[in-house]
């Protein structure tokens, strides 16, 4: 019976409801009972390649001879066309073998099974140049290093792109912050994300919607001019950085599926709309030793790991938007007033500073008991939530890529005892924060993806460390940033006559609306 099963929510993983156990319970047996059971055709394979974007590989099944011996040694995938300028044609070939803890059912294909794969070498070793093995590799030096786990939990925002509909209820621009149906239009389609994302990782926390809103895009791109753009955000649960970025990957390509079944367009690009809210992608870390999360100390102060934390985002910040940043429309994105950071400083609270630590029910428990009196139960909390949020990525940020940057991060911070004092350093209180002459006396970030280049290129050292990034993703790194030729557009564009400036700056915000 259904009670019997500890797995019966609603929105918990289907798999796990047929199985009665837990997805990282899974083993092969398990997945050959599921195909058995649901009638499935094909398996599908997904992996991240260098570009960012989740790949697929479809395998039909017909027996269990034919399909076992897929689910045990994987396929193999051309890795020169993957991971082009990186891997040889001569010795191209990359196994990708499923993960089966991963294992879902395809909600745009009823027939299909699907899994995330890791990438392994021709000896069965983890490929070293790609995407989960980098962050791998990064996550395994800061645990043994530091005896912790770093949690990451991420902010999938992104526009809605629609044909305009008659003006009922209409969305004040720039003020759509968590407004509600019938101003909202996009309800239903956000349901329909958040369901098959809480179902497929089980990580999510809640969605709403943002701040932008854009009544009729002008462009000269035809896929979005003319048309009606409201502002979303989904954010998940703390998870395990690997864990997350896989998440993260999967719930762009859920959320670009979705919309693309009601005949709508999802971008998470910088911006849109220079008067309109950007795109962020911000992450919220927190540290873990031995399950519990310990930003803060037994006093209800932030802990002196979670101060070395914050040492280390600040030493890595300039360098951090190479992975975080990568098209020119992320610094139409990095500018005053937008709830974005330009400036190298923490702050509680302030949506304007680069790394915030925001409330975490630090100092507080039951509170619900203050707004239902009559509660009898009483909840205590047992463990903290609290984390500090990274403000300064976008929706171009390499998932991957910049999770394993964050990780270096938090991994310097415990290598160099610097990190305290830079922590203290970097501090601004919310006075400070909010006088923008007191601002301007912390460092900026860079303010194109040429200077970003530049940066890494003179402190590749940060990350190129205990063999976690290859040189030659540092190199394809810097060369991707070069090529995007940003640094003197607020030169070039103030030569421009008034309309032919909004044509090239239109032309910047919406060429890269489908990149990572």
């Amino acid at each position: 019976m259904i009670f019997d099963n500890p797995y019966s929510y609603a929105l918990t993983n289907p798999l796990s409801i047929l199985l009665n156990k837990a997805t990282s319970e899974f083993q092969r047996k398990d997945i050959l009972s599921i195909i058995e059971q649901k009638g499935i055709e094909r398996l599908t394979f997904h992996y991240t390649a260098l570009d960012g974007r989740m790949k697929e590989l479809k395998i039909p099944v017909w027996s269990r001879r034919q399909t076992e011996p897929i689910l045990a040694q994987g396929e193999r995938v051309d890795g020169s066309s993957l991971f082009k300028g990186i891997v040889e044609t001569s010795g191209s070939d990359l196994y990708v073998v499923p993960d089966y803890s991963t294992a879902f059912l395809n909600p745009f294909d009823g027939k299909s099974l699907d899994f995330v794969c890791r990438y392994l070498t021709k000896d069965g070793e983890p490929a070293r140049f790609t995407p989960d093995n980098i962050l791998a590799k990064a996550s395994r030096v800061f645990r043994e290093r530091t005896g912790l786990e770093l949690y990451a939990l991420g902010e999938l925002e992104f526009f809605l792109i629609s044909e305009r509909q008659l003006n009922l209820f209409p969305l004040q621009e720039q003020r759509s912050y968590h407004e509600s149906t019938p101003f909202v239009k996009s309800g239903e389609m956000l349901n329909e994300m958040v369901r098959l994302l809480a179902q497929i990782t089980g990580a999510v926390k809640y969605a709403h919607s943002e701040v932008g809103a854009i009544k009729e895009i002008i462009s000269e791109n035809a896929e979005i001019h003319g048309k009606q753009a409201e502002q979303l955000e989904i954010e998940f649960l703390p998870l395990p950085a690997e864990e997350m970025a896989e998440a993260l990957v999967l719930g762009r390509w859920i959320v670009r599926n979705v919309a693309h079944k009601h005949g709508c367009m999802a971008t998470f690009a910088p911006k849109l709309d220079q008067e309109a809210a950007g795109n962020g992608f911000h992450f919220h870390l927190a540290l873990f030793k031995e399950g519990q999360n310990i930003m803060r100390n037994k006093k209800g102060d932030l802990s002196d790991e979670a101060k070395r934390l914050i040492g280390g985002l600040c030493e890595h910040a300039e360098t951090l938007t190479a992975f975080g940043n990568t098209v020119a429309s992320s610094y139409f994105r990095l500018v005053p007033d937008h709830e974005a950071p330009t400036r190298i400083f923490w702050s509680d609270l302030n949506r304007s500073s680069l790394i915030r630590v925001p409330l975490g029910w630090s100092n507080v428990t039951d509170l619900a008991k203050i707004v239902n009196p009559e509660e009898e139960a009483e909840f205590k909390q047992t463990e903290s939530r609290q984390t500090v949020e990274l403000r300064s990525p976008d929706g171009s940020g390499l998932v991957h890529f910049l999770l394993a940057g964050i990780t270096m991060a938090a991994d310097w911070g415990f290598l160099d005892d610097r990190a305290l004092k830079l922590a203290e350093h970097y501090y601004a209180d919310n006075e400070t924060a909010r006088n923008r002459e007191a601002v301007k006396s912390f460092p900026s970030l860079p303010a194109s993806c040429v200077a970003s280049s530049r940066i890494l290129e003179k402190r590749r050292d940060l990350y190129e460390r205990e063999g976690v990034f290859p040189s030659s993703i540092i190199d394809y790194v810097i060369q991707m940033l070069q090529a995007e030729n940003d640094e003197q557009i607020n030169r070039r564009l103030a030569e421009m006559g008034e309309n032919e400036r909004k044509m090239e700056i239109r032309r910047i915000l919406h060429k890269d609306l489908h990149k990572h």
